[in-house]
């Protein structure tokens, strides 16, 4: 009798230390299946007055793109989520220690949380399953693809700061039934993110803080979770691809004064190298959004290169036009001489001829006698007729020389006025030039 007591207690032991439990066994227990509403219908506590609290946290693994032409933002972060259900509760100790099981989401109630920036529907695959704690402790995470408005200011651009929120609040339930806290500070979550960091592209990430905001409408208010990241442009890219070949092509400008302005080619190198701005303003013009609170810095460098340019331009034109008006003032001073020349000469062959002809008509009808005293007074008029034709030809030549000279004084002041001009607008262009740039590149450093 005291062996069969003996061995039945002994099989009794064996049996209890073999004991299998499943997941299933805890669903069971649980009643947690697909037909039983009881777990997702409502908000899953024993007392309507009971608040929800959700714990929230954001870590962000990516910065995909930042669109400042749209106003875009978009980061790819990793959310995760846990909360209490009242409903649901076991003791391990009953089920082989299970503490932890993963059950499809459709299966429970989950908070109705919503980012209020995003303008794009995520299409990425989502996790299918949460995390059921034995207290009742519901875990959720997802991967999340956010395409969201952000508010930038593109003034210091391409040197500029940008802090893009990311607000998560629930579309139903109020403050009073739901509260959103964060599970990590700032200075937790930015750790976390700035470890598993992939890929930033242009943009570095600097950090990311939590604020906890209400959102109050027709007297209901609405607990909000701020996430704001502040991330930093790197602007070499900027720098070598934009600002610097604005800043060479005003150098070939300022350069561009030492061009001789008897020829043409000062006045076209002028002209292409405004050109080349232009294609540059093009290019500003796709990046930079078309509204903006301030002026951006690098639309005011640009337009005023750009009007100091053609200033330069027009100082150009202005003095080769007044060498070209000069110089075809000589021209025609040249051609208007040698007419005059020409002139002279027929009219005094002329008057040669007509002399002697009437010496030779006269001679053959009057006496010997009569014709020697005719070839006297002949002879003595056509000496004071010469004489009167040198006269009016020294009178003539103190009339070319007195205009020859006026022309070379009107020369003279013409070059002279061209020099002076050229000579003052380089001076006062090279130390607006530098004042201007100084003044750009401190208020960008600011």
């Amino acid at each position: 009798m005291t062996g069969a007591a003996f061995l039945l207690l002994l099989i009794l032991t064996d049996g209890g230390s073999c004991k299998v439990c499943s997941y299933q066994d805890v669903l069971d227990y649980l009643n947690l299946t697909a037909d039983n509403s009881v777990f997702k219908l409502t908000r899953p506590v024993r007392d309507h007055t009971n608040i929800t609290v959700v714990k929230l946290d954001i870590i962000v693994y990516a910065i995909l793109a930042v669109v400042e032409k749209t106003q875009t933002f978009v980061p790819f972060i990793w959310a995760s989520m846990q909360w209490n259900n009242e409903f649901i509760s076991w003791d391990p100790a009953q089920f082989c220690g299970i503490t932890q099981i993963s059950v499809p989401k459709d299966l429970l109630w989950k908070p109705d949380l919503f980012i209020y920036e995003m303008i794009e529907k995520d299409d990425s695959r989502q996790n299918l399953n949460i995390l059921v704690n034995f207290d009742g402790t519901i875990i959720a995470g997802d991967d999340i693809r956010v395409v969201s408005t952000c508010k930038m200011d593109v003034h210091r651009f391409p040197f500029d700061t940008q802090e893009c929120s990311i607000s998560i609040g629930s579309a139903v339930y109020c403050e009073k039934e739901m509260r959103i806290l964060p599970s990590s500070n700032s200075t937790r979550v930015t750790q976390f993110s700035q470890q598993i960091m992939k890929t930033q592209g242009e943009w570095e990430f600097l950090r990311l803080s939590v604020n906890n905001s209400l959102l109050t409408y027709e007297n209901r208010s609405w607990d909000m979770l701020i996430y704001t990241i502040t991330i930093k442009r790197r602007p070499l890219l900027h720098v070598i691809n934009f600002l610097l070949p604005i800043l060479f092509f005003l150098s070939l400008d300022l350069a561009s004064f030492f061009i001789s302005d008897h020829r043409g080619e000062k006045l076209g190198f002028k002209v292409t190298v405004l050109l080349a701005i232009s294609v540059l303003l093009v290019i500003l013009n796709d990046i930079l959004p078309a509204m903006s609170n301030r002026t951006p810095l690098i639309a005011t460098y640009c337009i005023v290169i750009f009007a100091l340019m053609l200033l330069s331009l027009l100082e150009t034109i202005l003095v080769t036009y007044l060498i070209e008006k000069d110089e075809f003032s000589l021209q025609e001073n040249q051609e208007s001489k040698q007419k005059n020349t020409k002139t002279k000469n027929c009219d005094k062959e002329g008057e040669e001829n007509t002399i002697c002809e009437s010496i030779c008509r006269d001679a053959g009808k009057e006496k010997q006698h009569e014709l020697l005293e005719e070839v006297n007074s002949t002879l003595l008029s056509g000496e004071s007729h010469v004489l009167l034709l040198i006269l009016d030809e020294l009178k003539k030549l103190q009339k070319a020389v007195f205009i020859h000279l006026g022309y070379r004084e009107e020369k003279v002041k013409l070059v002279s006025w061209a020099k002076r001009i050229n000579r003052s607008f380089f001076i006062c262009y090279t130390v607006t030039v530098f004042l201007f740039l100084y003044f750009m590149f401190r208020e960008w450093k600011s």
